[in-house]
């Protein structure tokens, strides 16, 4: 070419073109991260041909990206010393912006614009989602510049000469021969920064922008003769030649932890996808579903290049807690949201990450149980929610830990496993019991019998703990079921271990049957509208009342359900009584001596109200006061007429 060619572009591409002119993108960083991988992308072609036997212009040249800033003139310049194209490149190139997409790209910016603000102002489309998906990845740049050089000399071929594309985006453009002795070799692009974009002539910006979106591009960046890319992507080195302090390292600045990992996870995959994948297990508690539900996920990479920060299709909510990126270059480098939540590529990669996960955790288990323990502590709390995936469930449940009663201590973890292998002849039930702590597990009226049989059960501490037993349902041909909805059927075969026993009342006569009967219609009727019936419990020994529901749903279960239902009664259910505990004899003889006792309608009201609190209800906690303090007062009295004092 041996004069300046001026052409215009066509009418949709104005379209495009204006709107990126006159943008109202949020997020217009992204034109540098579009600037940085094209030359990265130019920069990798030199090296393949090179690798092939091919020799480019200046062979001697470094492969580099270099940016220069001038603030006063508000320009960012940007040169590579990679492919480079001639003046026909150039026009074919840049000059046919989005020759298949310019309507479909208009399309989708009106979607993405659709709404408004909270203030009632249009909304502002995000950059990063939409630019370089339909080939406008270049023209991003007319976001911050109101005029654009773009001057390159190819690396290979030609007569060494350079050519100059140039535009205000406005409409036309223009491709001419170019004297100048930069670039040697590649390409430079000389952005004119508008005044409202003019904090991209400022070094500190350049810099956050290249390590939050370009920081392991695979060729140095150079801002002001600075190096500013110097983290290398471990995650595609071999995994040999990375150090365990590589590691930490990494990890610190990739998280801003203080703290070192507790475990990596170090992934090279290439079938059914090619990915790699460093992942971390931080040593500390993570807030995911509680603070934050959304600050979660891993970092996606294309080619080195961030596609999307804290992608959440790449695992499973109940793997939240790691921290980690993902690598792939079987996706492109623009992709939207939506178009990523279906994709194929990642719905693999997520199957791999699992598997990979699960028997990393399953090594650990095996090979360093005090380890895979301190990491249960920190994030078993997430990792329960592994119960909803069907297809690795058994393996996921083989994982967890829980306390029970046959440990010595609440700090003491056992598995499902473990729990079988120490269960009773002909057992075939998993038992559980939901409680805020191992006191009160303990205490629980319900868990009396099993206690006494030797019946080992799993104390569970957490909301989500009831969930997780009645997803799962079943392991290994083990049911699991609640301390609270056990049968007599369902212990009928398990006598009471050696030692158990415990001295018994002296049986009821039959009049003092036919009394107690009494007693018990009597008991209801103080009641009242507070219990479905009172009756005879077979399922107590220590305690001398508690609350049953027969419809099969546990106290915890029934407060979850209340709670999502916004409901604050409190259920109404059966009370039992232990017709041979003290406490219940005692209630037979003064029902005896005097059915209409004042007495004794106080102390069935107060039987009641230690059975709704071991149930966890306390409706009011006033009235239970008065009452408990009234009876003290004469318990106090009596005791101090007996003991002459």
């Amino acid at each position: 070419m041996s004069e300046a060619k001026t052409c215009e572009f066509k009418a949709e591409v104005r379209k495009v073109l204006r709107i990126l002119t006159n943008s109202l993108y949020t997020n217009k960083e992204i034109f540098l991260r579009e600037l940085v991988s094209n030359a990265s992308d130019a920069l990798d072609k030199v090296r393949f041909r090179q690798m092939k036997g091919e020799t480019p212009a200046s062979p001697d040249l470094p492969l580099e990206i270099r940016i220069k800033l001038d603030k006063d003139k508000k320009v960012l310049t940007i040169a590579d010393t990679g492919l480079g194209m001639n003046a026909q490149e150039l026009a074919d190139n840049l000059g046919i912006i989005a020759r298949s997409g310019s309507e479909e790209f208009l399309s989708q910016l009106a979607e993405e614009s659709k709404g408004s603000t909270e203030e009632g102002e249009a909304k502002a489309a995000d950059a990063s989602q939409i630019i370089g998906r339909f080939g406008v990845g270049f023209y991003s740049v007319f976001m911050v510049a109101e005029k654009v050089e773009v001057i390159s000399r190819p690396a290979f071929g030609g007569d060494g000469t350079a050519a100059k594309w140039e535009s205000d985006g406005l409409g036309s453009y223009t491709v001419s021969p170019c004297a100048d002795a930069e670039p040697v070799r590649g390409t430079k692009i000389v952005v004119y920064l508008k005044d409202d974009a003019s904090e991209y002539a400022e070094k500190y910006r350049v810099d956050s922008v290249i390590k939050k979106h370009s920081a392991y591009v695979p060729f140095p960046i150079f801002v002001d003769d600075e190096r500013v890319n110097t983290q290398p992507a471990l995650w595609r080195e071999p995994k040999s030649q990375v150090t365990e302090e590589q590691y930490n390292e990494f990890y610190k600045s990739f998280t801003y932890d203080s703290k070192e990992p507790q475990d990596h996870l170090h992934i090279n995959v290439d079938m059914p996808v090619q990915f790699n994948a460093l992942l971390y297990i931080p040593d500390s508690k993570q807030d995911v579903f509680v603070a934050d539900r959304e600050a979660w996920g891993l970092d996606l990479y294309s080619r080195r290049v961030l596609i999307q920060h804290e992608n959440r299709d790449l695992m499973p909510n109940y793997l939240a807690f790691l921290k980690g990126v993902v690598d792939t270059e079987d996706l492109p480098l623009n992709i939207s949201r939506e178009t990523l939540q279906e994709n194929r590529v990642l719905m693999k990669i997520n199957q791999t990450i699992v598997k990979q996960v699960l028997g990393h955790l399953e090594k650990m288990a095996k090979d360093d149980p005090e380890k895979y323990k301190k990491f249960w502590n920190m994030h078993g709390s997430i990792f329960k929610f592994g119960y909803q995936d069907f297809p690795n469930r058994e393996r996921i449940a083989a994982l967890m830990r829980f306390n029970t009663s046959a440990l010595e201590n609440a700090d003491d973890l056992a598995s499902f496993d473990e729990y079988i292998a120490r269960g009773l002849k002909d057992q075939k039930t998993v038992w559980y019991v939901s409680a805020p702590n191992r006191e009160a597990a303990r205490l629980n009226p319900h868990i009396d019998r099993f206690l006494r049989k030797g019946i080992e059960v799993f104390y569970l501490y957490e909301a989500v703990d009831e969930f997780v037993m009645s997803g799962i349902g079943k392991y290994k041909e083990w049911d699991f079921k609640s301390v609270e909805t056990a049968t007599d059927k369902d212990l009928e075969a398990f006598a009471d271990k050696e030692g158990a026993e415990e001295k018994k009342a002296a049986p009821l006569s039959e009049e003092e049957t036919r009394t107690f009967d009494d007693l018990l219609k009597k008991m209801k009727d103080i009641l009242g509208a507070k219990v479905k019936d009172v009756v005879v419990s077979t399922r107590l020994s220590g305690t001398a009342a508690c609350l049953a529901n027969e419809e099969g749903v546990t106290s915890a279960m029934d407060k979850f359900m209340r709670v999502m239902t916004k409901d604050d009664t409190v259920p109404v259910k059966t009370l039992e009584v232990n017709k041979d505990h003290p406490l219940v004899r005692s209630l037979l003889r003064i029902f005896k001596a005097d059915a209409g006792d004042k007495t004794l309608e106080a102390m069935v009201q107060s039987l009641f109200d230690e059975a709704q609190l071991m149930d966890g209800y306390m409706k009011d906690p006033q009235e239970v006061a008065a009452r408990s303090a009234k009876l003290l007062e004469q318990a106090a009295a009596w005791y101090a007429e007996v003991r002459k004092i």
